[in-house]
């Protein structure tokens, strides 16, 4: 179908689908916060781990779900 014989509600239905997702300012910056939290937490749980294993009872967390946590780190990081 050639784009100008298709209507216009048609025409801006393909507009819509071609155009990318687009994320306001805040919705980025909130979501590079969320990341850095959570591999501040994954950082912190290896630090644990290693130093003081007894802790990771303390805090909720089984060895596995630890370990499972660790691993999500860039594999320079672990």
């Amino acid at each position: 179908m050639n784009k100008t014989l298709a209507s216009v509600p048609h025409q801006r239905a393909l507009v819509r689908r071609a155009s990318p997702r687009r994320y306001s300012l805040a919705t980025l910056r909130s979501m590079i916060s969320a990341w850095r939290e959570q591999t501040r937490f994954r950082w912190d749980l290896k630090r644990i781990s290693e130093a003081n294993p007894h802790l990771i009872d303390d805090i909720g967390l089984t060895k596995r779900q630890a370990e499972d946590e660790i691993a999500k780190l860039p594999f320079w990081q672990r």
